[in-house]
């Protein structure tokens, strides 16, 4: 294995099933290119089965993609997405999709919507899968996790003051606790499944035009235009795919790109705030989100 690892390191994935939430744009399209390249079999869960039946008829082998509808931000269609996707044999699931800095918004069970659909609907969706699952579980976190704080009584941002990125920040420090709890969890059950973490740098996405705002919209088009700080979604995808096929990483570990400020570059074992290795606040918010999402 070279020490910059690409998507020609990703062993032979044949007979392997992925599923890949958020797969028919951006990082999780190229994840789903990349696997599916390496022989793998891929279970594309998406909101707009539109765009996800477009996206995988561009793959060079949609043969080995296949589409199942589910939203994020409902967990009725992430329950019955589950119930599909639990009757095939799985290996992977790479919790990929997301939103980011958005105005306002609740889901369909009334929670915050970052919140709602970058952690609450991939926690029940892993809970709901997990007993199918033959190796590992990824959770996507961000740079942006360094800023958050979780607070494990009002996950819904009742009390506190909206700001979108802050609680971007705060449901991407979720997501790397998240990780590392269900981590600890496994092991002490005795369970051979792996969780681990990944985030992608600073990565040209679409998800950075949702603010509402146009002028924040324009200034993070400009910023997108300095190469030494921003990197292609191609390359973003990288570190979720190093941590989804990479045998010998161990649960528990973090993924990110090896550049300075782990804004651009190749994937590699990164490190994470303190707050994310703090055990009474992940084990609160894990007890609250079986609480919000009715999983057991």
């Amino acid at each position: 294995m070279s020490s910059r690892w690409t998507t020609a390191d990703i062993p032979d994935q044949t007979g392997r099933t992925f599923v890949v939430t958020g797969a028919n744009s951006g990082l999780g399209l190229h994840s789903t290119r990349a696997l599916t390249d390496a022989g793998a079999r891929v279970l594309m869960a998406c909101r707009d089965t539109s765009r996800a039946e477009a996206a995988r008829a561009g793959l060079a082998h949609p043969d080995r993609a296949s589409v199942v509808q589910m939203d994020l931000a409902d967990l009725d269609s992430v329950r019955s997405a589950g119930e599909i996707l639990a009757g095939h044999r799985l290996d992977v699931l790479i919790n990929n999709a997301g939103l980011m800095n958005i105005p306002r918004a609740r889901t369909a069970q009334g929670h915050e919507m970052q919140f709602g659909v970058n952690v609450l609907g991939h926690f029940a969706l892993t809970r709901l899968l997990e007993p199918v699952l033959t190796d590992r579980v990824v959770w996507l976190g961000s740079m942006m996790h360094r800023l958050g704080t979780v607070d494990p009584t009002d996950l819904d941002w009742t009390r506190r003051r909206y700001v979108p990125m802050t609680v971007y920040a705060a449901s991407k420090l979720a997501c790397v606790m998240l990780a590392y709890e269900q981590q600890r969890r496994l092991e002490a059950a005795g369970s051979g499944l792996r969780a681990v973490a990944a985030h992608p740098g600073y990565s040209a996405t679409n998800l950075q035009y949702r603010s509402g705002s146009r002028i924040q919209d324009l200034v993070m088009r400009g910023v997108e235009k300095v190469p030494f700080l921003v990197q292609s979604a191609e390359r973003g995808a990288l570190p979720q795919l190093y941590a989804a096929t990479v045998d010998t990483l161990p649960g528990g570990a973090y993924v990110g790109p090896d550049g300075p400020g782990e804004l651009t570059g190749y994937p590699r074992i990164v490190s994470s705030t303190r707050a994310s290795h703090d055990r009474d606040v992940a084990a609160a918010l894990w007890e609250r989100c079986l609480e919000m999402t009715a999983t057991s």
